[in-house]
């Protein structure tokens, strides 16, 4: 099932960095940004979590938690992680279940091959737990200060 603006988001535990897995029920009382990205350590998705890393105190300021969430294993995240300084964790879907639940597995085509791979997406959870807003097909430029605007406009 995957989720729809206005309808709760069911909850899922993953594997994530920082050593404990990711639980959605445990933030609830917060808002939840979820990113996804297709790669760790590629140019538009370095740039992208660096603006949420810029802006990781006015997120906390607007009550809002922020994870970002790829196929990439533990080891590529935690690398990633550190070497950015990301104050935040990230998820490793590499099952897809949480990109399914999202829908974000498209048909790309890079270099003119076909190939499956992860939308670049962000999704707002409220406070109780049902998505608020979401961006598909998200380019980098701008993103992150509309998704906080949208934060801010939601914790009022």
């Amino acid at each position: 099932m995957t989720v729809s603006v206005g309808e709760p988001v069911e909850n899922f535990t993953a594997e994530a960095t920082g050593g404990a897995p990711f639980r959605l029920e445990d933030y609830r009382g917060q808002q939840v940004v979820i990113y996804f990205y297709p790669k760790d350590s590629t140019p538009g998705c370095t740039t992208e979590g660096g603006d949420f890393r810029d802006n990781i105190d006015a997120f906390a300021a607007a009550n809002t938690v922020v994870v970002g969430v790829s196929r990439d294993g533990i080891k590529s995240h935690e690398n990633f992680k550190a070497k950015q300084g990301y104050p935040f964790e990230l998820i490793s879907d590499r099952d897809e279940a949480i990109c399914r639940q999202f829908d974000v597995i498209k048909l790309k085509k890079l270099y003119g091959k076909e190939h499956l791979g992860i939308e670049r997406s962000t999704f707002l959870i409220d406070k109780e737990g049902r998505l608020a807003r979401e961006w598909r097909g998200v380019k980098v430029p701008g993103h992150v200060d509309e998704v906080l605007a949208a934060a801010r406009d939601l914790n009022d």
